[in-house]
């Protein structure tokens, strides 16, 4: 019985909307209230009401190191002793930035910002600049944060939660933003051919995300990378969830495809809110003060984010860390797509690198549409049945899960043994 979350999330629903601060957190697509978590070590949460789980969302992915790693800690408290924030120039940002620079070589400048959000809002306002035009092309079931142009047919928490595509919207706005399926490359192509020469920018998280874990299909990424150069729009790689996750370089280093501008966050701040965006240096220099494009922020590039990220980037880069990490990620997804199978439980997994789905649908799962076919009843008696049993999955369907270098062999066969359990209970329904 989780007595203390419970009293917790009774008083959270007096003070906050829904009583929490991000949607998916209150357990509505999975039912039951939310867990509240009171500590994080290694590969492991645990609550208020000190139940300890396996974690596999990892704050949503920045915890690729897994929580309180002792060096990431140890260059946050060096950092906390000399002050939190100074509203100036420090020397930690240009390191980190220096290091996204060499890790991606599309982006030559970079402006750090404090969000995902911020981050690609701030894109599109350089790519509407550069270009003069004002409409963007997103793809359906992909989330680049919540800035108004962005909240159409966006995946994620408005898809958990069943909610309009984007109330509160101006509908000017909203009607600005073209969307097109992910993966279709006809659709992708006829929305080139009616706005031939009209869109601004297009932006793709180069794997999808948001709508459960949707890797590319061949030359979907490729053709968009033509189409927006032969017709003069910038190319924006959301790289918010992939930078750092599926590979030093993310996953335009995984696919070959060098994006105009890319947005970033999560792994560079270690677990620390941050954000950043950059590319050519053509078009960075658009930003103010160096051109007209006003963006700025007082806690942007904040130094203990910069510090958890410069220290969690060179963990990153020791040599063997993604492929342990990834033959630790096909070993627990091989394991789940076996138990399920034992089970007779329908289940179609998407893996890329470390991040992951289990949907619950015969498959394949290449878009929104056929990501919205899962059975999401099922997701949730999974879910429940593994929290009991000490594994935390991402209360919804439509999030992907993450694996981390702190994961160990027992963690992998206590989760497949309670993944047992759940996939036979579902089995015998």
């Amino acid at each position: 019985m989780r007595t203390k979350s419970a009293e917790l999330f009774a008083k959270a629903l007096r003070v906050m909307p829904g009583g929490v601060n991000s949607p998916v957190r209150a357990f509505r697509a999975v039912g039951g209230d939310p867990v509240f978590i009171a500590s994080g070590k290694g590969s492991r949460i645990t609550d208020v009401d000190g139940a300890s789980y396996i974690d596999y969302v990892g704050s949503w992915g920045p915890l690729i190191v897994g929580h309180c790693h002792p060096e990431v800690m140890d260059a946050l408290e060096k950092t906390l002793s000399t002050g939190t924030s100074f509203g100036a120039s420090t020397a930690g940002e240009v390191e980190l930035a220096d290091a996204v620079h060499q890790a991606f070589p599309s982006v030559e400048r970079v402006r750090l910002v404090n969000s995902g959000t911020e981050a690609t809002l701030s894109a599109l306002r350089v790519a509407r600049a550069a270009t003069g035009r004002e409409k963007i092309l997103k793809f359906e079931g992909c989330y680049h944060g919540h800035a108004d142009s962005l909240l159409v047919k966006a995946g994620s928490g408005v898809a958990t939660l069943g909610l309009p595509d984007s109330p509160g919207v101006p509908r000017a706005l909203a009607e600005l933003t073209l969307t097109a399926p992910y993966n279709d490359l006809g659709a992708l192509e006829e929305m080139f051919r009616v706005h031939r020469n009209e869109l601004a920018a297009a932006i793709a998280e180069p794997v999808a995300g948001n709508m459960g874990c949707v890797p590319p299909l061949p030359g979907f990424l490729e053709r968009l990378r033509d189409l927006t150069a032969e017709q003069g729009a910038v190319l924006i790689f959301d790289e918010v969830m992939t930078g750092f996750r599926v590979g030093y370089g993310g996953a335009q280093q995984r696919y070959g495809i060098r994006p105009d501008l890319t947005t970033l966050g999560k792994i560079i701040g270690g677990g620390l809110p941050v954000g950043a965006y950059g590319g050519k240096a053509a078009l960075m220099d658009l930003v103010a003060p160096a051109g007209p494009v006003y963006q700025a922020g007082t806690l942007s590039g904040n130094p203990l984010a910069v510090a958890a990220g410069i220290k969690t980037l060179e963990l990153l880069r020791r040599p063997g860390f993604y492929e342990r990490l990834s033959a630790v990620s096909e070993e627990l997804t091989a394991g789940l797509a076996s138990e399920a199978a034992r089970a007779g439980v329908v289940l179609t997994l998407n893996r890329v690198g470390s991040m992951f789905t289990a949907f619950f649908s015969p498959g394949p799962v290449t878009d929104y549409a056929s990501a919205r076919k899962s059975d999401t009843a099922a997701f949730g008696r999974f879910f429940r049945t593994l929290l009991d049993r000490g594994v935390y999955f991402p209360p919804s369907q439509f999030e992907a899960a993450f694996v981390s270098a702190a994961h160990t062999a027992e963690d992998l066969a206590l989760t497949l043994e309670a993944a047992r359990y759940a996939f036979a209970g579902l089995g015998e329904d």
